[in-house]
């Protein structure tokens, strides 16, 4: 009679290793926002020319309101997706990590951003139907005008600040809790680190609108595409 070893047992990980990976693709919805923010923010901003130094009442002729228009709808679809991230993240993130504080921190800051940018991305709107050539033109005279360009200064921008919050929450999550690749850490740390010291220097508001909504479109690719323990 042959003796023959047993099989060895199946452990839990050899399993998980068999199980191929199904990629979590409700990260993509950040990436979208992130997408279309930069479009909202950057894109279609309302300045006049860089070589005007001084805004004035009888500037506001040149601010085109079709330019306030295409940002205004890509700022509430922006405001909707961040919405939604921040409710999949809730759903599908905080349960798997009970005692991560950052993990709420980030829903948190992506809810804030939200509910900011839709202030700000409203502001472009009413510029949309009160500038020259717009449906409501006649509602305002240039000074009037004038103060919906200056709200929209900073309008589309200070919101971003919850993202930033929510990106200094993902690095901790990756450097010390180790739920995120260490990787998108880093990235994290790349993208937040600048206008972190750009505002403290300058004590400029809305700065985290010029990398946040790249930032959304990186990490969140990475959570697709990654292996976070997040998204597994």
């Amino acid at each position: 009679m042959t003796y023959t070893d047993p099989l060895p047992p199946t452990t839990s990980e050899s399993v998980a290793e068999d199980i191929p990976h199904r990629r979590a693709l409700w990260p993509l919805v950040g990436a979208a926002a992130g997408a279309l923010g930069i479009v909202a923010t950057l894109v279609t901003d309302l300045h006049v020319a860089e070589d005007k130094e001084t805004m004035t009442a009888a500037m506001i002729a040149e601010v085109d309101p079709t330019k306030a228009r295409i940002g205004f709808y890509a700022g509430y679809l922006t405001v909707g997706l961040l919405l939604l991230l921040a409710a999949s993240w809730r759903r599908r993130v905080e349960p798997r990590v009970p005692g991560s504080t950052a993990a709420r921190v980030v829903s948190g800051g992506l809810t804030a951003a939200a509910g900011a940018l839709a202030l700000g991305y409203g502001w472009k709107g009413a510029f949309a139907i009160y500038g020259h050539g717009a449906s409501e033109s006649s509602s305002f005279d240039d000074q009037g005008r004038l103060v919906y360009f200056v709200l929209n200064d900073f309008g589309g921008y200070i919101g971003w600040l919850g993202v930033l919050v929510a990106a200094c929450a993902v690095a901790w999550m990756a450097l010390r809790e180790r739920t995120v690749s260490r990787w998108i850490g880093w990235v994290s740390v790349l993208f937040a680190a600048p206008p972190i010291v750009a505002m403290v220097a300058m004590a400029v508001p809305g700065l985290p609108a010029l990398t946040m909504p790249a930032w959304l479109i990186v990490t969140c690719l990475g959570l697709t595409l990654g292996r976070s323990t997040i998204t597994r």
